[in-house]
Order: structure tokens, then C-alpha cells, then sequence
């Protein structure tokens, strides 16, 4: 129901309507849409592999490197600085991680690609918070430079170490241990050759959880909900935030607004760093030049699909995970069954947006789905291009749906002078 207020003149004027945000009761609820409808899908394609655990799994391991990169760029943006640098701290992560690891073990690797990500947010941070140049300038600046210096630390380390191939190539690294749960994996898998409806589908997602699990990928599942503790339950995180909302307000209040900045910044490189670490070590288990393949620009996509949230962004880098696995594990007949699934999703948004009467978005929605659902009748394997391209589009295509719930922090990418307001 429409609100009033009431104007110095005394006029009513109509209250602009507040943007509910989603809560947890209701994402738990998207998501559980999710597995059914993936389901129905399975039955009725026949596609099992799409809910497998080893798809779940492979998914999983695709969604780490883009989610830690997501978290990089929530620290900084929600400090007010715009990461776009984050593609090369990854890279300095993978360099320093595969350069200590094959040395001196993997767990050194980890700590050192940490280092090696946070100097690169380190030199961001100088650049941007004490010079007040362009954050997107100095972000696309550091991309460059990594490449160039990894490169050139390349020559003279990998080229003449023992077991390397070429000075794009670190030698091998020691595995990080795998964790199992005895029992309940073999259930899972047990259940989910079944192929029952709904059953196995969650009987594969729990297994693709708890079946070669790194210990590197619990630690980074970790981090979401210790992000979200730090900045939205501690004191410290309220600071930081209040300087990515209006940081002349903080000052007022006594916030060092530089200091938060500069570890919000070295922070972020951290977790891009750790990123790139799990790619070299994990993904893999050897350095190899261009392997972040553009995964710091997909997290910064997965960040904006999250609202600048961790869990929403816990939930872009999964799905771009999942559809890159898709695509690896079995090409062109999982993506095609994807094809129903979008037909499906975009079903219901056009009758939801019918029902909120916004007519237009609701013909769009039904019509692309109307194309879809052609497309998918008259083929049955979807073109290599398009199978390449399905993890792309499918962050593009959320990243459109979700565009009216986006508010980024209010001054990130401002600059910011000590007693400027």
C-alpha cells in the first residue's frame, strides 16, 4: 500500500517504495528451486551427468579460484577502491605459489602466492588511495605489469630448474592432501547411480562435497562466511564499510580512512593471490603462463551478481563454475540439456514479471524462452562455439536478470583527500 509524507508545504508526497533484500529463508528457497529443476531437467533428457558428483565436484574446484577472486574485490570495493587489478595479483599468486612450492612444499607455496597477491594490492593501494589516480587506470596498469614481470622472473628460475620443460613451466608440486568423509561419500555416489528423481540429484551434490575435497578448498569455503563475520558483525568491518559508503563521515568520526583503505586494498590482493595459488597447486599442480585465464575479471562479474554480498557471490562463482564443468566433462550434450533448463528459468521470470505487471519484461522473457525451446526441439547437440561460450553467457544473462537489485557502494572508485569534506 502507497505511503505519504508530508512536504514543508504541507503537501503529501508519495513515499518512494524500499527494495526488499533477499533473505537467507528466501535463497535457500532459489536454491532448492534450483536442484528440482535440474532435476526435472535430468528425467527428462536424460542427461545424469548434470547432477553426477563428479560434476558437482569439478564444479566445485572451477568455482574456487573466481570466488576468491569475488571476495578480493568485495574487500576493496566495500573500502571504496576499485579492483580491476585483480587478474594480476592472481597471476603474482600463481608465479610466487609455484615458485615456493616445488621448492619448499606446497603449504610455503600458499603463504608466499598470498604475499605475492598482496604486494600487487599493495602497490594498487599506493597508486590509488595516496596519488589518487584513476582506480581503473592503475587496476588495468598492474595487469600488464604482472604479466610482464612473471614473464621476465620466468627466464632465470623455471628455465633452469630441474624437472621444468621451458620458462613457462614450473617444475611439479607437491599435491595438497585430499579429504575424504568415509562412508558418507560412497553412499552418495551409491544413491546418485540410482538416478532417482530428486534424490540422487542431492545425493550428488553432497557428494561432490565431501568426496577428494583439498584442504585448500575448505579453507577457501571458509573464508565466505568469515568475510561476512569480519565486515558486517565486528566493529572493524564497519569502519571499513563506512569508508567505501562516505569516508569524509568516517573521518568525522575518527576513522583512519587511509589505513582501512590500504589493508582493505592489501587484503584484496591477499585473496586474489590464494586464488591463483589454488590454480597452480590444486586445479593443477604446475605453474604454466596465461592459467588464470581472465578468472579475476569473472570474479569481479560474480561480485556484482552478489550484490557486493559474499554469499551472492558465493552463488555467481558457483554457477560459473558449474557451467564450465559442464562444458569440460561432457561438451555439447550437457550444455544442450542446459538449454531446457533456461527455457524453464525463463518461463518463470516471464510469468513473475507478468504478475508484477510489468508487461514488457515479461513478452521478452517468454520470448526468448519460446526460442530456446525451438532451438533445443530441432537439435540435439549445441554448436562447439556456443559450448565454449556457455559460461560467459550464463554470467551475462544473470548479471542482466539481477541488474535492477544492484547498489554498489556509494563512493567506490572516488577519490579521497585527508579533510577534504
Amino acid at each position: 500500500m502507497a505511503t505519504m509524507t508530508q512536504t514543508a508545504a504541507g503537501k503529501p508526497q508519495p513515499r518512494k517504495p524500499v527494495r526488499q533484500k533477499l533473505s537467507l529463508p528466501v535463497v535457500l528457497l532459489i536454491v532448492a528451486g534450483a536442484v528440482v529443476l535440474a532435476s526435472v531437467v535430468r528425467m527428462i533428457t536424460g542427461a545424469d551427468d548434470i547432477t553426477s558428483v563428479g560434476q558437482v565436484s569439478g564444479a566445485l574446484e572451477l568455482a574456487i579460484p573466481i570466488g576468491l577472486a569475488g571476495l578480493g574485490g568485495l574487500w576493496a570495493e566495500r573500502a571504496g577502491v576499485v579492483n580491476i587489478g585483480l587478474e594480476g595479483m592472481m597471476i603474482l599468486g600463481t608465479w610466487f605459489g609455484a615458485w615456493a612450492g616445488y621448492q619448499w612444499g606446497p603449504w610455503t607455496g600458499v603463504l608466499l602466492g598470498i604475499l605475492g597477491g598482496a604486494l600487487g594490492g599493495l602497490l594498487h593501494a599506493v597508486i590509488t588511495v595516496t596519488f589518487g589516480v584513476n582506480h581503473i587506470v592503475s587496476g588495468v596498469a598492474i595487469n600488464i605489469l604482472a604479466v610482464g614481470v612473471t614473464r621476465y622472473l620466468s627466464n632465470f628460475t623455471f628455465l633452469e630448474a630441474e624437472g621444468s620443460k621451458s620458462a613457462r613451466q614450473s617444475p611439479t608440486i607437491d599435491p595438497i592432501t585430499d579429504i575424504t568423509v568415509p562412508g558418507l561419500s560412497d553412499a552418495m555416489k551409491t544413491l546418485n547411480g540410482k538416478h532417482w528423481f530428486l534424490v540422487s540429484d542431492l545425493a550428488g551434490f553432497v557428494g561432490g562435497v565431501v568426496t577428494e575435497l583439498s584442504l585448500l578448498t575448505v579453507v577457501a569455503l571458509l573464508l565466505v562466511p568469515f568475510t561476512w563475520w569480519v565486515l558486517w558483525r565486528t566493529s572493524f568491518g564497519l569502519r571499513l564499510r563506512s569508508c567505501g559508503e562516505n569516508p569524509v563521515a568516517a573521518e568525522s568520526l575518527g576513522v583512519n580512512v587511509y589505513r582501512y583503505k590500504y589493508l582493505a586494498v592489501i587484503i584484496s590482493g591477499g585473496f586474489a593471490g590464494l586464488g591463483g595459488v589454488f590454480l597452480a597447486e590444486v586445479a593443477s599442480n604446475i605453474y604454466q603462463e596465461g592459467q588464470t585465464g581472465n578468472r579475476g575479471y569473472i570474479g569481479l562479474a560474480a561480485m556484482i551478481f552478489g550484490n557486493w554480498m559474499p554469499g551472492g557471490l558465493a552463488m555467481g562463482a558457483g554457477l560459473f563454475g558449474y557451467t564450465d564443468s559442464l562444458n569440460l566433462r561432457s561438451g555439447g550434450t550437457n550444455v544442450h540439456a542446459l538449454l531446457l533448463f533456461l527455457v524453464f528459468v525463463l518461463a518463470l521470470v516471464a510469468l513473475w514479471q507478468l504478475y508484477r505487471k510489468k508487461y514488457l519484461a515479461g513478452v521478452i522473457g517468454a520470448a526468448f524462452s519460446a526460442l530456446l525451446l525451438v532451438w533445443y526441439s530441432l537439435t540435439e547437440e549445441v554448436p562447439s562455439q556456443f559450448v565454449t561460450a556457455a559460461p560467459y553467457i550464463a554470467t551475462l544473462l544473470v548479471l542482466a536478470l539481477s541488474a535492477q537489485r544492484l547498489r554498489a557502494p556509494k563512493a567506490a572508485g572516488q577519490p579521497y583527500y585527508k579533510g577534504g569534506g
